[in-house]
């Protein structure tokens, strides 16, 4: 079976300064992998070209065997990929309900809308005791549970998360990790991109290393969590 994912030697560049080199992945259906390095690495200029908010100079992006390269966000999105970005970028004056409708918008059905808003509020029964409040109000673990939601309700096949656990403490860090491990029993397939690189690995099946936007390595979780190299780089060991 091919790839549900396929990213072959693309290379994006910001004003002339490019970002990634020549860089290849992909993801089977079913997988957690993770994307790994330090800030400045390309992370998440990787997860922007795959979900076509910036179009790569060389290179494809295939989902599902179609070429996604150059198709804008928007088309992305109904094609059942979702990413969900650094940072939450909810919209903090609108409630908690709100937002997660927002996550709906390729959905015409009203049926379908209230559906996919019970089963988010059965993975995340703090929101459902939170619709009616504004999303500003949320403490930042529950605005990180918020926006994964938000991605959840477009029903995604492939969900990507940038940083998922910056500026949580660590208990909520735990508890969204396992938040992550569950939408794959569910069927989702996941990309993730994360500085806590032993946290990320203990979840993830396989994972890609980048350094100053070039893969440096790649290989199952276990082989990278038992490395040297990485442990000393990036695990501080």
């Amino acid at each position: 079976m091919p790839p549900m994912l396929e990213v072959k030697n693309i290379s994006c560049s910001y004003d002339e300064a490019r970002v990634i080199t020549d860089l290849s992945l992909e993801i089977r259906a079913g997988e957690i992998v993770a994307i790994l390095g330090a800030n400045g690495a390309g992370k998440s200029t990787t997860m922007r070209a795959i979900a076509g908010l910036l179009h790569p100079e060389k290179g494809s992006v295939l989902f599902e065997g179609e070429d996604i390269t150059n198709l804008p966000a928007s088309q992305v999105i109904r094609r059942g990929l979702c990413y969900i970005p650094e940072g939450r970028r909810l919209f903090s004056r609108l409630t908690v309900r709100e937002n997660l409708e927002l996550g709906a918008y390729t959905e015409s059905s009203r049926e379908a809308i209230d559906q996919r808003l019970e089963e988010v509020f059965a993975m995340f029964p703090i929101l459902k005791a939170r619709s009616a409040q504004r999303a500003e109000t949320m403490s930042g673990g529950e605005q990180q549970m918020c926006a994964i939601a938000r991605g959840l309700m477009s029903e995604p096949r492939l969900l990507m998360l940038d940083e998922v656990s910056l500026g949580l403490m660590p208990s909520l860090v735990e508890k969204v990790f396992e938040t992550v491990v569950e939408i794959r029993r569910k069927g989702v397939t996941i990309l993730i991109v994360e500085q806590m690189v032993q946290e990320a690995l203990e979840i993830a099946d396989r994972g890609y290393v980048l350094q100053t936007g070039k893969l440096v390595t790649s290989g199952t979780a276990r082989e990278l969590l038992d490395s040297d190299e990485i442990r000393k780089a990036y695990m501080g060991m």
